[in-house]
């Protein structure tokens, strides 16, 4: 059966609600420090202002009547100052393929439609943050062609 990628809409959050509990269970998994347990991540008010949101765009991976990935981008532009210069940016929220549905090329399908989708916006570059700790995603994001620009470090007090 084919995927097909598309906008989401509205009535999208009801099924999607179970792929933004899988990450925000990983985060919490990995990160239990800085993210809270949560039984609903993404409130519908919210899922419903980045759908209004120009800046905001959220894309879905369809299998015949069921959405098995998602992915949660938005546009950003840095101000040209005396330190950097002037880019606009597709930063990826955030990416997720429902667990029975990975290994399938579908994680490709949404980075790749999102990666045509900031051509065709003009966009400098496509990033993400991605937390250390979870080697699957950063092996995936080299695979299809990311590279590492920056590392963000810490040092825990509390």
């Amino acid at each position: 059966m084919e995927i097909i990628i598309r906008k989401a809409k509205k009535s999208d959050y009801d099924p999607l609600l179970p792929l933004f509990k899988q990450i925000h269970e990983l985060h919490v998994s990995i990160r239990p420090d800085v993210y809270k347990e949560n039984s609903t991540p993404v409130e519908p008010e919210l899922f419903e202002s980045q759908l209004n949101d120009d800046q905001q765009h959220i894309f879905v991976a369809e299998k015949g009547q069921d959405l098995v990935g998602v992915i949660v981008t938005e546009e950003e532009e840095i101000t040209e100052n005396s330190f950097v210069k002037a880019r606009k940016v597709l930063v990826i929220h955030s990416l997720c393929v429902a667990e029975n549905y990975r290994k399938q090329g579908i994680g490709q399908k949404l980075t790749e439609y999102v990666f045509d989708f900031g051509r065709h916006l003009s966009v400098d570059s496509i990033e993400l943050g991605v937390t250390e700790k979870n080697s699957s995603a950063i092996e995936f994001y080299k695979s299809i062609g990311m590279t590492t620009k920056s590392r963000k470090m810490e040092l825990k007090l509390n």
